[in-house]
């Protein structure tokens, strides 16, 4: 894919207020630990997360949408009834249906021709749905889009530690630790056309690539896979997950590379789904990027699904370390599998 008139406008973003250190879910887990003799401070130096963050009880994703969506309207400079396109594309929300998209909508006042839905695909939510959007600036059909997600780990990690203390199990544990560093956060990204804003950064276009065969690696729903008894739980296959994600990613790339003619010393700089300090290392080694060309959040944000990848773009760009003419990858694997590789100019 390649576009010619699409810019990514503007960011918008909320941090959860209540932070979580690996520390505080390690004493929770005290039980857990002492029954399977797990020295305190695993987590931490299992997956490079020191912290992550949680909303308040109760709070509706459409709330943090709807703040983070705000704040990127208002920092492009354009009225809401510029909005062409809606997509919420967080895992978790509100509501079955009708689609968390018409509660955001709704709270942004978005005119009636706005054509809004939810985009569900794991932690790439946020990236099809800028792709849906680019796809349609660029063809003519609407001159402004907002991609919007608020993701809670909270009940997730709560029911997590319930069910490890009572089964205080090891092999449930390692199925476990992905779930333990979700974190959570509200994000929006604002597309928009030369017509309407040529002052972002240019939307070059990108590549996918999916192995579907490996699509039972990471289950989060009803109880994993039985819907009868309702209970929402995650398990995780880390090492399936890391070893088909990084081949995954190397055919993307490689892609990716291809479909925007890139030199062999680009990109400039990388943002990547923070999953921990492994799949860094593992994925940048397989496709021979230096780390110093990525920047990372996960640390002290944990995984906040779709939200991680341009929420940790929003604060690259605040800090400086995206900077004007920089080639810059956005690169995301999600559960699936699917990759997708995108590129922008800054």
């Amino acid at each position: 894919m390649q576009y010619s008139k699409v810019y990514i406008d503007s960011f918008g973003y909320e941090l959860a207020p209540h932070v979580v250190t690996s520390l505080d879910l390690e004493d929770r887990l005290a039980p857990l630990y002492d029954a399977l003799h797990i020295q305190k401070g695993q987590l931490e130096a299992i997956t490079g997360i020191r912290e992550r963050r949680f909303w308040h009880p109760g709070y509706k994703m459409c709330e943090g949408a709807v703040a983070a969506g705000q704040k990127a309207i208002d920092a492009a400079g354009i009225s809401s009834q510029d909005i062409g396109m809606l997509i919420y594309g967080g895992v978790c929300r509100d509501n079955l249906e009708p689609a968390t998209a018409c509660a955001v909508a709704d709270g942004l006042r978005l005119g009636s021709e706005t054509e809004i839905c939810d985009v569900s695909n794991a932690c790439l939510g946020i990236l099809n749905g800028m792709v849906q959007i680019a796809n349609a600036i660029e063809l003519g059909q609407i001159s402004a889009g907002l991609a919007v997600s608020c993701e809670s780990s909270r009940q997730i990690v709560d029911i997590t530690i319930e069910r490890l203390l009572a089964a205080k199990d090891m092999n449930l544990f390692r199925e476990c630790i992905a779930t333990l560093t979700g974190g959570s956060g509200a994000v929006a990204v604002l597309l928009t056309d030369a017509g309407l804003s040529d002052r972002g950064h240019r939307f070059l276009g990108g590549a996918v690539r999916s192995a579907s065969a490996h699509h039972r690696l990471c289950l989060w729903g009803p109880d994993a896979g039985n819907p009868v008894r309702g209970i929402h739980i995650m398990k995780t296959d880390s090492v399936g997950v890391l070893k088909n994600g990084v081949s995954l990613g190397v055919e993307t790339y490689r892609a990716f590379k291809k479909e925007l003619g890139w030199a062999e010393d680009k990109p400039d700089k990388v943002i990547c789904h923070q999953v921990g300090s492994a799949h860094q290392r593992t994925i940048l080694e397989a496709v021979g990027i230096p780390k110093q060309k990525d920047f990372t959040t996960f640390e002290y944000l944990g995984n906040i699904g779709t939200v991680s990848l341009p929420i940790t773009a929003a604060i690259a760009s605040e800090r400086e370390f995206l900077v004007k003419d920089d080639l810059v990858g956005f690169f995301g694997i999600g559960s699936g599998l699917n990759c997708m590789m995108l590129g922008i100019r800054w």
